[in-house]
Parts: C-alpha cells; structure tokens; sequence
C-alpha cells in the first residue's frame, strides 16, 4: 500500500517571505515575535508563517523605531497602548452615537 505525500502550505507568508517583504532580518523578526509585537503561527514542523496583515504591524514598528528611537521591547509596550487607546476611542464614539 502507498500513501501520497501532500505538503499543505499553511495560510500567509513564511518567515523568509515575510523577511523579503518587510525588508528585516529572518532573526530580528523572530524577536519582534518573541516580543509579541508580530503575530506568528506555527505550523507541526515548528516553521513560522504570517498573516499578511502583520507587514502592516511591521510598517508600524518601523515607524516607531525610526521617529521615537525606542528599543523593541518598548515598541511592544507602545504598541499594546496605541491598540488600547483605539478600543477605547472606538467605543466612546459608539457611545456618542447612542447618545451616551
């Protein structure tokens, strides 16, 4: 009996995609992960894959870095109260539209 061998390719972009379209280090974006301020998933193989969506998490740190020269285990924290903050305006402006 044979079994054909099917290789399912997880969702997004695997890490040296995800290094070729964010113009970082495979390295560095394994510490952006381990920070938390990019998002990962692993597939069974240990392999780390990217939704799309995390270049634009990538853009943002970049941007952090380069106009407030703070270190990426900052990044994290900032970026984790820039996320909170707009919750938080996104919830008061539907209270508005309610009138509350």
């Amino acid at each position: 009996m044979s079994y054909a061998m099917v290789r399912v390719r997880a969702p997004g972009l695997s890490l040296d995609e995800f290094a070729a379209v964010t113009g970082l280090h495979p390295d560095l974006i394994r510490r952006l992960v381990a920070l938390g301020v990019v998002e990962a998933a692993r597939d069974p193989s240990g392999e780390l894959w990217f939704p799309r969506g995390q270049v634009a998490a990538v853009a943002r740190v970049q941007r952090l870095r380069a106009g407030f020269a703070i270190n990426y285990a900052a990044i994290s924290l900032v970026t984790d109260l820039l996320d909170r903050i707009a919750v938080l305006e996104a919830a008061l402006r539907g209270a508005r539209r309610l009138g509350g």
